[in-house]
């Protein structure tokens, strides 16, 4: 009998040198670099060109990527004209699909597959994406568009053209981290889509439109969410101490988890000592409950967090202190996977160009279950 492999579960598919989960030290390495390294020294941007490039940019790569970048920001006429199209109630991942389909369709080497038309591409979606999110989350608000500024770097500018102000260092850097520990994460649901279009030889767009519609399932994408959702269900009273809130969360987790409820934001099917990103994106968290003094966002996450330990022994993932942190930024909570495209746009594209450039049609097998050759019947 065939043994089937649900889900490819187990199953290795290829090789990759953009990431992988450092077993010994339980560290999710970009290029050989742990991402918390990562992510305390060094820009989205330059973390951009090492998942493309394989190394760290030189002063002068660097500043030409910048230079791009910086001149692409702003958003398209027909992009725009295409998002207002779209219903403001319509779920904002829909908006960046389609965005991603314009932006391609528009794209003077649309069917140029060459690594270095490849590459441009993806520096193009890098630069274009902030806008995206912008503008859509401003047009729910009935806010008017903010144009992109050159003198800013790209989580600056993405903070103001969002919310139409200078953010605070300690604002900007918290979210330039969450853009760094969000950009790849090997050969995850999302990423295998983007590789699977790639390998059918379709252009770069198309499968980064296809990764957009697998991180929109709520098995893949869409954890952060869930945790704002959690903590709006249990109810964030602003100005109660973390005690007492904290006490509510536990209590709340601890119904939850008796009903067999399914709690977002905990367990990773690739960690087995715990989400190494976490503790990097639980210090951002930190600093902005302090910045915003909001102790009472401290209290739900460790209740929470206890109530799952203590039951479960279950540690959070990525998503459990980033939505929190993009919530005090101002962020409306159905815009924070559209977040995780802004910043995992990096890794598929780079996954993109690694499967050109040693292609394989990607095309598996199944077990038949239907039923056995049979008649039709006489009419």
């Amino acid at each position: 009998m065939t043994e089937i492999k649900k889900g490819l579960a187990g199953v290795v598919v290829d090789t990759t040198a953009i990431s992988k989960v450092n077993p010994e030290t339980n560290s999710l390495l970009y290029r050989g670099y742990p991402v918390q390294d990562l992510a305390a020294r060094k820009s989205f941007e330059e973390v951009a060109m090492l998942l493309w490039n394989g190394e760290l940019p030189s002063g002068q790569e660097l500043e030409e990527f910048r230079s791009f970048e910086r001149s692409n920001r702003a958003l398209d006429a027909n992009v725009r004209a295409a998002i207002d199209l779209l219903p403001k109630d319509c779920h904002p991942m829909d908006v960046g699909r389609t965005a991603v389909s314009v932006l391609g369709a528009n794209h003077p080497k649309a069917e140029d597959s060459s690594p270095e038309a490849e590459l441009e591409k993806s520096k193009h979606l890098f630069a274009k994406f902030p806008a995206v999110v912008a503008y859509d989350q401003r047009r729910r608000r009935g806010q008017e568009p903010v144009e992109p500024r050159d003198d800013l770097d790209y989580a600056q500018n993405f903070l103001w053209m969002t919310f139409g102000e200078e953010q605070p260092p300690e604002v900007v850097d918290a979210f330039r981290v969450s853009m760094v520990l969000y950009a790849e994460h090997s050969f995850n649901a999302s990423t295998f889509t983007a590789r699977v279009i790639t390998s059918t030889l379709s252009d770069l767009h198309s499968a980064v439109t296809g990764a957009i519609g697998a991180l929109k399932g709520p098995l893949h994408g869409g954890a952060n969410e869930a945790v704002m959702a959690t903590f709006d269900e249990i109810g964030i009273r602003k100005e109660e101490s973390r005690e007492d809130a904290a006490a509510r969360a536990k209590a709340w987790m601890e119904d939850a988890l008796a009903q067999k409820k399914k709690v977002m934001g905990f367990g990773h099917r690739v960690y087995k000592n715990g989400d190494s990103r976490v503790p990097t994106m639980k210090a951002a968290l930190d600093r902005m409950i302090e910045h915003y003094g909001r102790d009472e966002m401290l209290g739900l996450y460790d209740g929470l967090e206890q109530a799952m330990s203590e039951a479960k022994d279950i540690k959070p993932n990525l998503d459990y202190p980033a939505g929190p942190t993009y919530h005090l930024m101002g962020f409306n909570t159905q815009m924070f996977t559209p977040l995780f495209i802004a910043s995992r746009i990096t890794g598929w594209t780079a996954h993109i160009m690694e499967q050109r450039a040693s292609n394989a049609l990607i095309r598996p097998l199944s077990d038949y279950s239907g039923p056995d050759q049979r008649e039709l019947p006489e009419s």
